[in-house]
């Protein structure tokens, strides 16, 4: 994309830089104002492209305006409906209990703290290539808040576990990590090249859950638990998700079509199988309505994203994404850039500076996008509002978790966060 007129350091451009950051701010400081974080970006995309239109009023590139922003809303269209999707995949087998099972499995299984907080960890890892780091995050933490309830430290230090290993796993999948889902929607990294960051996300997971295991006490809570079942039809249910990944890496690597067709032809299975299951399930007293499903979607996140992309779009069309892209990747290097993108992902959500990325368009290697990939996917476990798993369980474990609870164990964070960029260096370069 070539925009026609430098506005960076106009007017135009200094206010429209001040609104991005002002809005941002209202987002970091959600946990205190209770304002959502999607309000304060949508009203700062419209103000953004509102100066833009008429800084260019006038100019004999008006059309470029429109243009670019539409290019921008087809990339939030792209993202949007892929997530739309999973989310409501993940709402339906939630409304089937299929979690719930899981839940109540692990807690009748008596164990104690210390195995408790390894086994939430390894299930993060390994769940969230699948289910994406934030449901994965919230499953686990219901886990640990049943369990742990008696002791709040126990509480604090696993859901930092779950937190850096949800997002370490996320890592490595399209599926784990709305960034690496981003790359992989923008054709940068083919689907299975992902799994080569497997081992450096295992690396950035082990080194902070093997130290911070040592500060869990190993005595046994003593808990008793209801008895759950999955509802009629959620086993199935689990097997359509599962087929409609299929059908999403299928739809991208044999038909070269984008990967959110291939989603939204798996959400038929899930709605046509839901008629099923309003036919015949005799066990509950109302009608199934899978639509009911979309209702409880996050919809704040997916306006969030909305608000973000447009307006990151519309400050790379002034000019500062190019900016800062020469200053990265032209004059750092793309190695530290991206080791910066992952430490900026801890302050300021990994979303917006994954875009700005992409939109950048850095020519760079497979090796050096998968660099890209791992910080920005693990960059934010360093900080408790560096990404969606952290900023939803301080929601959930209110008081319990907390951002300078956290904070502690940033250093040993990141650490792994080091050793897991030397490991993929070694590997993949």
């Amino acid at each position: 994309m070539h925009h026609s007129i430098d506005l960076t350091f106009t007017f135009a451009g200094i206010l429209s830089l001040a609104i991005f950051t002002a809005s941002y701010l209202l987002v970091m400081a959600e946990e205190f104002t209770h304002l959502r974080k999607s309000k304060p970006v949508i009203l700062a995309s419209g103000l953004i492209w509102a100066i833009i239109a008429i800084a260019y009023s006038g100019s004999p590139h008006a059309e470029v305006v429109e243009e670019t922003f539409r290019h921008g809303l087809l990339e939030y269209a792209e993202l949007a409906f892929f997530l739309l999707v999973a989310m409501t995949y993940i709402a339906a087998l939630e409304e089937r209990n299929v979690f719930k099972v899981l839940k109540v499995w692990l807690i009748k299984k008596n164990f104690s703290y210390r195995q408790l907080f390894w086994i939430t960890g390894v299930i993060a890892f390994f769940m969230s290539p699948l289910a994406d780091n934030l449901t994965t995050a919230l499953v686990l933490c219901a886990v640990v808040m049943a369990v742990g309830a008696s002791s709040p430290k126990f509480i604090s230090i696993a859901c930092i576990n779950i937190v850096v290993a949800a997002n370490a796993g996320g890592a490595f999948s399209p599926f784990g990590d709305i960034t690496t889902l981003m790359v992989w929607q923008a054709g940068k990294v083919e689907f299975f090249t992902f799994f080569q960051l497997v081992v450096p996300s295992i690396v950035n997971y082990i080194i902070p859950a093997v130290v911070m295991s040592f500060f869990v006490e190993d005595d046994q809570p003593s808990l008793n638990v209801e008895n759950t079942e999955i509802k009629y039809g959620g086993k199935i249910m689990i097997l359509l998700g599962i087929l409609t990944i299929i059908t999403a890496v299928s739809f991208h690597n044999f038909f070269h079509l984008p990967p959110v067709l291939g989603m939204m032809t798996g959400l038929s299975y899930l709605l046509i199988y839901g008629y099923f299951i309003k036919q015949y399930d005799s066990t509950s007293t109302e009608k199934y309505d899978v639509l009911q499903n979309i209702a409880h979607i996050e919809w704040d996140t997916l306006l969030f994203f909305f608000g973000v992309i447009i307006a990151v779009s519309g400050l790379g069309m002034i000019g500062y994404l190019e900016m800062a892209s020469e200053f990265m990747y032209t004059d750092l290097g793309a190695t530290n850039a991206n080791i910066l993108v992952g430490i900026l992902s801890a302050i300021v959500d990994n979303i917006p500076v994954m875009f700005a990325v992409l939109s950048m368009d850095p020519a760079m290697p497979i090796s050096q996008w998968l660099l890209a990939t791992l910080t920005a996917g693990v960059g934010g476990s360093m900080l408790s509002i560096g990404s969606a798993a952290g900023v939803a369980l301080m929601g959930q474990a209110k008081g319990l978790y907390t951002f300078f609870g956290h904070l502690k164990w940033t250093p040993v964070i990141a650490i792994g966060y080091f050793a897991s960029i030397y490991v993929h260096i070694l590997m993949n370069f």
